[in-house]
Formats: structure tokens, sequence, C-alpha cells
């Protein structure tokens, strides 16, 4: 991936792989600090003993991405002006053709039962090529209700209703 670029596909599964805990896994806290109004997102995560501050730009498959490595006590000191807009997940790493990586979500709290797989790309010439198998579902890529940052704040997407 290009230095403070992320370029991604995403997808919604209707239920978990089969063997999903064969695949390495932890558990994932993010919270968004702040999202204004053109969409960039300020948040802050952690997975086990790791934490991170993260600034994103908006847009669809291609957008700046700039993530921090910050110490507990920032986490921690962060963490409070989250509240409301708060997720919990499970992610597990699965490996794909062409030396790809599936990060695979599955949500917990408000979210329960919501499946999303996200796979990285080097390029966009990639991300176009990339034929997803079955299982991943359908996409939402360019869906900007199955974006974390409005997952946290709103919810799950209301099926038929437009989510800007």
């Amino acid at each position: 991936m290009p230095l403070g670029v992320e370029i991604e596909r995403k997808f919604v599964l209707e239920r978990e792989p089969e063997n999903l805990d064969a695949n390495a896994s932890e558990e994932l806290e993010q919270g968004y600090v702040a999202i204004t109004g053109d969409g960039v997102e300020v948040r802050v995560r952690r997975y086990g003993p790791q934490a991170f501050l993260t600034i994103k730009s908006d847009g669809q498959g291609e957008r700046v991405e700039e993530e921090i490595e910050i110490d507990q006590r920032r986490f921690w000191s962060l963490w409070p002006l989250t509240e409301s807009r708060r997720l919990r997940k499970t992610r597990y790493r699965i490996p794909a053709d062409a030396g790809l990586t599936i990060e695979l979500d599955v949500y917990h709290g408000q979210l329960e039962g919501l499946i999303t797989a996200e796979i990285e790309f080097d390029s966009a010439e990639a991300a176009a090529a990339f034929r997803p198998p079955a299982w991943l579902g359908r996409e939402i890529t360019d869906d900007p209700g199955y974006k974390n940052k409005r997952l946290a704040t709103h919810g799950l997407p209301v099926p038929g209703r437009p989510t800007n």
C-alpha cells in the first residue's frame, strides 16, 4: 500500500465462513474522537497491548489514512471523548490468493450479527482486478452506511433507507 493511502474493497457476509476460528484473531475496540462535516475522521483503536490514533479522509475505495501508534495512557486519556461513537469487533485475518489478507470483522454489542470483510490492495488496479470468492457476499465498498464511523454513530443501516 502506498504510504498514507488506503485502497480497499469491503463486503458484508450473511454468515461466518466455515473454520473461521482456525485463523488468527484479536478483539478490537475503536472509538471516534471526531468526525468532521466533510467526512474526515479521527479515531482511537486498541487491540491487545497496542493502541493507535488514526486520521482518515472520506472517500470510497481509496483514501488518505495515517495511523500512529500511541501508548495505553494516551489511549485511555482519549477514550472518554469517544462516548456514543464506539464499536467492538473480533477481527480475523484470513490468508487469500496473491498474498492478500482478508480482514473479517464479527461485530459485538449493538452491531451483533454484522459480519464484514475488507481487503487492502497495493494499487487501484489490483483492487479492480480482484475477483472475490462467493462467500464474501455483497460488496459494500461504496455504501456509506457500512463505514465504521457511521456504524459507530448510527448503528446498522436500515434496508431501503438511504445513508448519507
